[in-house]
């Protein structure tokens, strides 16, 4: 191609608009540069930028070493989702339709790695299948698995991955096992990757224990979600230099909160706190409330080590016994924690509301606090309620404060609801861990009026900060919760009709809140809030103002956790901005190109600890009914598949499955618009939030799974006359 452009620095952006607008075909090296004029200086930085656009899958390297656009060739570029019976979907890294690849196409593909799959056909609905035809970066460097030694002259040791999405063994050559025993969890480097018909082949790192060891059950689940245990040299470093008390200096120029009666609360094991509240009567009925959320960026500085750390775990992950903090203790339990009779930097929100809960004027301001004490749920709804006068007698001095905080909670939620906030009012198990970490209960986790003072409160500072941001439009951090999509609330109004329930044409959080209000109190109650919730979209951070539906607000971020969520830091960060008055043009600029990737990443790290908190919960549960087999058990239909119907246990909150095979008085047929089984003679059927009784078969703790059957006696006996 004739070099008709005159020479330009070889970006990525330059070599992308050329991709896309001028050239008409995949060209090699050579020629890409010729037709944008490189200059022979900057041929490092052209094959620099060509290597970063590969390695991000916008574009696609063919043979004969020519380069072009994946959808130019009918390609696409994403990581691709593995099942455990071998095949897996490409979720393209652009929008569209994910690519289904069969057993035999993966091309040595392992769960994660980014690949660029071609598209070989459109089934009926619009389903895509492909073949894998390039690995662009593999996900699994390391991984961790049970070894298995070698069984016979000439065969190979092995491990079986713990993931069971990675559905091939590691073989491990002689004088690689670091000596591991049969049965052990390993954590292994995989040195040869597999293809066609070869294994993978890697080495064993680490010895990590016994399988039943509840240390071990928490690194093995770390490592499978890449949760990083331990802080690096120079992260603890720069953490151990931050002060451990609040410096004179510090406070200079903030406003002094310390005269006021502010308060902690939260559960009983908490041992961070960055929110705190104080609220006094205004003229008129109305309330002045003040949160005072920790100042955590004033320790983690923008492109600091703690921050580029932070940044890369984006939350706190919780585990039932313990938890993998986003920042180091010092930071997280010490300076930036609102513990009680010491003084902390905070940021504060200061909202005024009438007597009906209606906000009237809002400022924020970077301040100093002296929390007067580190309250619990539990206690605050004693004092409330009146359950114990020893506790009231200890609190006696804030009881006013309490109760006026009850008070105007009751009416923030009140005003929320007329507003359309949708509430879901599912049950939470909590799992009890004696000191070996192993469980020993399951109980429903309590929700009491303390947990609705602080939960209005913090959407009310939320949304104060969201609308402050959106009025001004300045680049943010917003949360949002996009509108269900059209087909998937057309199935949920189908089902509901089919229940006598009737949702209003208008797709709006109101309608949905009417629906639920209306199957309240009837045995159809928990069905519809299941199927509503699969109905919902999944909550993330973007830099784009699509507003939250389930909370019905326009305006919605996240401020009230910066210990635990990046994205709450950067929104403290952003906001330091507005009140100094930085926001320059070039600000502007910096910060509107720097969201999208922080958004995106924040939303990717919050969705994998979500995935690792419920993996290590779903543990606990089996390991709580391992010696629970044979037992029979009363139970609600939770869940309905082709395969067979999942049981929720109700004393325990554990979930088995049903499988349809041992359902032996008909053949089963799957209806998925209703959620239910229905057997083809006996019309009997098995839906969403049915009671039924159950008998435990089996418990497989490695697999993570209850199987269940339905016995012959008690509620599920069948009528032999009818």
């Amino acid at each position: 191609m004739k070099n008709d452009t005159p020479s330009k620095k070889p970006t990525k952006s330059v070599l992308m608009e050329f991709l896309k607008t001028r050239a008409g075909k995949p060209l090699s090296f050579k020629e890409l540069a010729v037709a944008l004029g490189v200059a022979r200086a900057d041929n490092d930085a052209f094959k620099r930028a060509i290597r970063e656009l590969l390695a991000d899958g916008e574009i696609v390297k063919i043979r004969g070493d020519r380069y072009g656009l994946p959808s130019k060739m009918n390609l696409v570029t994403g990581v691709i989702s593995c099942h455990q019976d071998g095949y897996g979907f490409v979720c393209p890294d652009i929008e569209g339709a994910d690519v289904y690849v069969g057993r035999g196409k993966m091309k040595g593909s392992m769960h994660n790695d980014k690949v660029v799959v071609r598209v070989e056909g459109v089934k009926p609905g619009g389903k895509r299948e492909g073949s894998i035809i390039r690995i662009v970066a593999r996900a699994n460097k390391t991984l961790v698995g049970k070894f298995r030694a070698s069984r016979g002259k000439g065969a190979s040791a092995s491990v079986s991955p713990s993931d069971e999405k990675i559905t091939t063994n590691i073989m491990i050559p002689e004088g690689q096992s670091l000596g591991a025993k049969e049965g052990d969890i390993v954590d292994v480097e995989i040195t040869g990757w597999p293809y066609r018909d070869e294994p993978a082949v890697g080495k064993i790192l680490e010895v990590l224990g016994k399988a039943d060891d509840p240390d071990v059950e928490i690194e093995v689940i770390a490592k499978k979600y890449r949760l990083p245990r331990r802080f690096p040299p120079e992260v603890a470093l720069e953490a151990k230099n931050v002060p451990s008390e609040v410096l004179p200096s510090e406070m200079k120029g903030r406003e002094d909160l310390r005269g006021r009666t502010v308060v902690t609360i939260d559960g009983e094991t908490a041992k961070d706190f960055d929110d705190a509240v104080s609220i006094e009567r205004t003229a008129h009925h109305g309330y002045k409330l003040f949160v005072s959320i920790a100042d955590v960026s004033h320790y983690v500085t923008e492109g600091a080590n703690l921050d580029k750390e932070a940044y890369q775990r984006g939350t706190s992950v919780y585990f039932p016994d313990r938890c993998i903090p986003m920042l180091p203790e010092n930071i997280s339990n010490g300076i930036a924690s609102l513990n009680p009779n010491v003084e902390r930097l905070t940021m504060t929100a200061e909202i005024e509301f009438d007597e009906n809960g209606a906000p009237l004027r809002t400022s924020f301001y970077e301040s100093v606090i002296k929390s007067a004490e580190r309250l619990t749920y539990t206690n605050v709804k004693k004092v409330l309620k009146k359950e114990d006068p020893s506790v009231s007698e200890r609190y006696a001095h804030i009881e006013e404060d309490l109760k006026t905080m009850e008070e105007l909670a009751l009416k923030l939620f009140k005003r929320r609801m007329e507003q359309g906030s949708i509430d879901f009012d599912l049950p939470e198990p909590q799992i009890i861990i004696d000191i070996e970490g192993r469980p020993i209960d399951i109980v429903k986790s309590e929700r009491n009026v303390a947990h609705r003072i602080i939960e209005e409160f913090m959407l009310s500072a939320n949304r104060a900060v969201a609308e402050f941001f959106s009025s001004a439009k300045y680049p943010f951090v917003y949360r949002i919760h996009e509108t269900p999509d059209a087909e998937s609330v057309a199935e949920f109004k189908e089902f509901a009709a089919g229940l006598g329930l009737r949702l209003e044409e208008k797709t709006s959080p109101k309608s949905f809140q009417r629906l639920l209000a209306a199957a309240a109190d009837t045995p159809y109650e928990k069905l519809i809030n299941h199927v509503l919730l699969r109905t919902m979209r999944q909550a993330v951070y973007s830099d784009k103002n699509l507003g939250h539906f389930g909370l019905a607000f326009e305006d919605y971020t996240h401020f009230t956790s910066p210990i635990r969520r990046y994205p709450d830091l950067v929104v403290h960060r952003l906001l330091k901005k507005a009140l100094r008055k930085e926001y320059t043009p070039s600000v502007r600029e910096r910060v509107a190109a720097s969201l999208p990737e922080i958004t995106s990443h924040a939303s990717a790290r919050e969705r994998n600890a979500m995935e690792a908190e419920r993996e290590i919960v779903d543990l606990k549960k089996v390991q709580f009914m391992k010696d629970k087999a044979g037992e029979v058990l009363p139970g609600i239909v939770s869940g309905v598949t082709s395969f067979g119907f999942f049981v929720e246990l109700k004393d325990y909150f554990v979930e088995g499955l049903v499988h349809v095979t041992s359902l032996k008085d008909d053949y089963y047929v799957f209806t998925e618009k209703k959620h239910m089984l229905v057997g083809e003679k006996t019309k009997r059927k098995f839906q969403v939030g049915m009671e039924v009784t159950v008998k435990i078969v089996k418990v497989d703790i490695e697999k993570r799974r209850l199987d269940m059957e339905l016995p012959l006696d008690g509620k599920n006996k069948r009528d032999k006359r009818r």
